[in-house]
């Protein structure tokens, strides 16, 4: 198995978090030998972790008992950086990913980083993305928003447009996600905003008609299963066919534009993952895992291959085969 959505944070001492920026740059608390800690922003604590985070040797050896070759691995978004000003977050980026690529130097055959980019700065998000694919990562992650930015800004577009000319995978992620005091319990940012995110990147790319612009090359993939974009999909066909202001920008029915998009299989259901291929298409989606966080797939791939409508032959290219095209591994 390949698993080509999964999560790193390395061993960020607060001292080196405060040099860039003393309130928001997040660093690790761990005590010596301990297996848990926390990512830290500040003097606040974001996020309880576990060792496999930020131990090589430790993730190796539970990829080695739930039987997956290799795990992309890319920043915990946290670590994005997009509200700082641009020359602050390009040499934060570089920071990271030569932390990316030491993490995964280890064990270079099971191990794969994916980059992160300023994407305040058109220039300096290109450069940092071709300096990174020469250095072995093996695309770029980014968000899915850029402050009040979505996909379809001319910038953004630009950059995908860079990614698609040289070659440069992309994984969207979603982050900074919407509802502010209306979801401040019960996980909702994650359970109701982080689905709404990545369906409103996917969106603002078709109905703008970006992907018009962008070239067909383009590799890029939506994480968690696309969020609501297979389920909700008809409803914005229905739409485009109902009003000229949902058309104006977009030429084509937007279900056309869905194979354009690649997403991971972390949807956790069976019935929305047999959704998930007849919309997106068998070969469009790659076993993504969310690991090692408490919300991901627990037991990698074990909802792809306890799956009761997929022939072997889709099945392992859902498991392994389409991963290998899609990062060209």
């Amino acid at each position: 198995m390949i698993d080509m959505h999964s999560h790193f944070f390395p061993p960020i001492t607060r001292e080196l978090a405060a040099a860039t920026d003393r309130e928001r740059a997040p660093w690790l608390a761990v005590a010596p030998g301990a297996h848990s800690g926390h990512i830290m922003l500040g003097d606040k604590a974001f996020r309880p972790v576990g060792r496999a985070l930020w131990d090589a040797d430790f993730r190796v050896a539970e990829l080695d008992s739930q039987g997956v070759q290799t795990q992309i691995v890319c920043a915990t978004p946290v670590m994005f950086g997009d509200a700082w000003e641009a020359a602050r977050a390009a040499e934060w980026a570089q920071r990271m990913n030569e932390q990316a690529l030491i993490f995964c130097a280890k064990h270079p055959s099971r191990l794969k980083a994916l980059a992160q980019v300023p994407l305040q700065d058109l220039n300096l998000a290109c450069a940092e993305a071709s300096r990174t694919k020469r250095a072995g990562c093996v695309g770029v992650q980014i968000g899915n928003h850029l402050g009040d930015k979505d996909l379809d800004d001319p910038q953004l577009v630009n950059f995908l447009i860079h990614c698609a000319e040289n070659s440069i995978p992309v994984l969207v992620h979603p982050w900074d996600m919407m509802g502010g005091k209306r979801m401040q319990k019960w996980m909702l940012p994650w359970l109701v905003a982080m689905p709404a995110e990545t369906q409103l990147g996917m969106l603002s790319l078709i109905l703008s008609g970006a992907l018009e612009r962008i070239p067909a090359s383009l590799k890029i993939c939506f994480a968690h299963g696309g969020g609501s974009f297979a389920f909700l999909l008809g409803r914005v066909d229905n739409a485009w066919q109902q009003r000229d202001i949902v058309r104006q920008d977009c030429p084509q029915l937007p279900s056309s534009y869905a194979r354009r998009f690649f997403v991971d299989s972390a949807v956790f259901d069976a019935r929305a993952l047999r959704l998930l291929t007849e919309v997106m298409g068998v070969d469009r989606v790659m076993l993504g895992s969310d690991y090692p966080f408490p919300l991901g797939e627990q037991r990698i791939g074990q909802l792809v291959r306890d799956a009761q409508m997929f022939s072997a032959a889709d099945r392992q290219r859902l498991l392994r085969g389409n991963a290998e095209g899609f990062f060209a591994l």
